[in-house]
């Protein structure tokens, strides 16, 4: 298997492990708070894609949410998330995903995400992005006035003060926003052109790099910002992402004063 098509077997092996063990029954627990769950589907999964690199790709190293870590000898490193979106996933929901990306010398190079729910198989690597095989559209651009933006809000941004700021002012300037509870399974919209723009704060890279790879395979854009003691991460297209940038370090603390 070239690397695309291991990528696609191995999110589509994740995510077809964990169906079956919902399907039989399985336990959850909490992580930092109700919404944030772990299932032994999860581990399963993470372990699966796990063995598979080791048999396929020896040396390359794997960096997974539930807790996979090897170091890779060869400049190429693996993140994975083997489900994206673990609360909708246990309550039966569509918006989860499993999600795999490749980075070689420190360049994203291959992103795959499979959402079983709407049976879509994305991959993405230099020759763009595809789905279920078929190569994408390229984004049409267009401002962020007219745009819906996908985030994610945690119960602990509300106490924030930047993040109040960042996503008031942001969300001020849009159409509407949408939350569905998988960043990945967004990014995904993002690149088929179902959404106009994402926005989430502090990304760990297995959140953000499968996601990011359809996104800039589509022609989008994607950036990352400080602001008010946050990381922003925005994906879209250019036009989108370039004013939302402007909005985001154009926020200001309620008291007037910025960070």
């Amino acid at each position: 298997m070239n690397d695309v098509e291991l990528a696609e077997h191995l999110v589509r092996g994740a995510a077809d492990l964990a169906i079956r063990m919902r399907d039989e029954g399985v336990a959850s627990e909490r992580k930092t708070s109700n919404a944030d769950l772990v299932s032994a589907a999860d581990r399963a999964a993470e372990e699966l894609i796990g063995e598979t690199l080791a048999r396929e790709r020896p040396d390359d190293g794997l960096i997974g949410e539930e807790g996979a870590a090897s170091v890779s000898r060869d400049g190429r490193a693996w993140v994975a998330d083997p489900i994206d979106g673990t609360f909708n996933f246990l309550s039966r929901l569509a918006s989860w995903c499993s999600a795999v990306a490749l980075e070689v010398d420190g360049v994203l190079a291959v992103g795959a995400v499979h959402r079983s729910a709407l049976d879509e198989t994305w991959v993405a690597d230099v020759d763009g992005t595809r789905l279920n095989g078929r190569r994408v559209a390229p984004l049409v651009d267009r401002p962020l006035a007219e745009c819906g933006v996908a985030t994610f809000v945690k119960s602990g941004d509300l106490g924030d003060g930047g993040s109040v700021a960042v996503m008031a002012r942001l969300l001020g300037s849009s159409a509407t926003v949408r939350v569905s509870g998988s960043g990945t399974c967004d990014l995904a919209d993002v690149a088929a052109g179902r959404i106009g723009l994402w926005v989430q704060a502090d990304c760990d890279d297995w959140d953000w790099l499968p996601g990011r790879a359809l996104v800039e395979g589509a022609a989008g854009s994607t950036e990352i910002v400080e602001h008010l003691g946050r990381r922003w991460h925005i994906a879209g297209s250019a036009r989108a992402v370039a004013e939302a940038v402007e909005a985001v370090l154009s926020a200001e603390l309620a008291t007037g004063g910025r960070a």
